[in-house]
């Protein structure tokens, strides 16, 4: 299944772009490949999907434009099916310093169903009970690891947890788990998760090389984060726990908008640089309407293998003080520990690789508390549903 995001060899990059030069730009002045309009050239299994960046006040009126684009490439021997989109470089009335892609008119995305439109996936995800986000306003702060052992620490709660890999410019669970090979279609489109570790795991770092970039834009990124949450046969899964990437931006968004969180979990580490980010990412979710759990202080402390000596090597306690001052629950300290480092490296997260240690506990404590969260925030939200009361 590598091939999913990959160039196959039957049908080349060149062969795309070499009949685009034949659709003419917006003005029908050059063509829109050497304009630079066209990118995100993919190929799988003879299927062509390309994006077509267009002014976002003509997007209806360039409709041809992306019909014309579609028609020629399908004249290529071997390309059983042809989408593009139409993407806006940024929203209207952005300037050059403040830029934004977004989607610009409703064309196919790579599963055939049009970005933005009412039927690209909002609402449940069938068969998963929660959802929730584990989140970080900055890279480096150990969010993936984290994210990795409170789904260990659920499942030793006997539930069952799948695990979403949502960083697609970074994907780190294949490493996290221990995990090669690729998923396996079903019967359908839909792929099968991996597994591992008692887990049902995705991420784009299955379907594409491990030293491979993913240079791809908002709209590209959006389309990729759905087909992982919604066209792969999870099962019955009690809680789904995604890893996002760092920061605020689209893949957030997505998340956010196009399914019902359950909630998100905040990771930092204590000092004030990261706290700065932490707060970016807690006003997102409060933003968009997202309950925030909980706050993880990692890296919370440095405990000396040899001697016992703790060391608070970036401070301590400042995201259990913030949690305090926003009003939010602190789920815990997570220590800097050579074992979390070293198990997590060799695809044995703590909590699997050593259930009984001190590490595990504090993970599992942290799980524990995520769980009882979710249980309220959803017993709150049935409460203030409305009733329906037939006589």
């Amino acid at each position: 299944m590598k091939e999913l995001f990959k160039v196959a060899d039957a049908v080349s990059q060149d062969q795309v772009l070499e009949l685009l030069r034949r659709v003419k730009g917006p003005e029908l002045e050059g063509n829109i490949v050497d304009l630079g309009l066209v990118s995100e050239v993919m190929i799988k299994e003879g299927r062509v999907y390309f994006s077509i960046t267009v002014p976002s006040d003509k997007a209806e009126e360039l409709e041809p434009l992306r019909q014309a684009a579609e028609q020629v490439v399908s004249e290529i021997e071997g390309v059983d099916k042809v989408s593009a989109v139409l993407t806006a470089d940024r929203a209207p009335g952005a300037t050059n310093g403040n830029a934004q892609p977004q989607a610009a008119a409703p064309g196919p995305n790579p599963m055939g169903q049009p970005v933005g439109s009412p039927g690209s996936g909002t609402g449940a995800v069938p068969g998963i009970k929660h959802i929730v986000a584990v989140a970080s306003g900055k890279g480096g702060v150990g969010k993936s690891t984290t994210a990795v052992n409170i789904a260990l620490g659920l499942k030793e709660l006997g539930l069952k947890v799948g695990v979403l890999d949502a960083d697609v410019y970074g994907p780190s669970l294949p490493r996290l788990m221990g995990l090669t090979g690729e998923p396996t279609p079903t019967a359908g489109e839909d792929l099968h998760p991996m597994e591992g570790h008692g887990l049902k795991v995705m991420s784009m770092g299955f379907l594409v090389d491990e030293a491979q970039p993913m240079i791809w834009r908002g709209p590209m990124v959006m389309s990729a984060l759905t087909q992982l949450l919604r066209n792969v046969a999870w099962g019955e899964i009690d809680v789904l726990i995604v890893d996002m990437p760092p920061g605020t931006g689209d893949a957030q968004l997505t998340m956010a908008q196009q399914v019902p969180l359950a909630g998100a979990v905040i990771v930092s580490t204590p000092q004030d640089l990261a706290l700065i980010d932490a707060r970016k990412g807690l006003n997102m979710f409060k933003q968009v309407s997202v309950p925030v759990l909980g706050i993880v202080e990692n890296m919370s402390y440095f405990l000396c293998p040899s001697c016992g000596e703790r060391s608070e090597i970036f401070g301590h306690g400042g995201a259990e003080a913030e949690a305090e001052k926003l009003g939010l629950p602190f789920l815990g300290a997570v220590p800097l520990h050579m074992d979390i480092r070293s198990q997590s490296d060799a695809g044995a997260p703590v909590v699997a690789a050593s259930p009984d240690s001190e590490h595990s506990k504090i993970y599992k404590d942290i799980a524990a508390k995520v769980w009882s969260a979710i249980e309220e925030t959803s017993a709150a939200a049935e409460e203030a549903a409305p009733k329906i009361v037939i006589e």
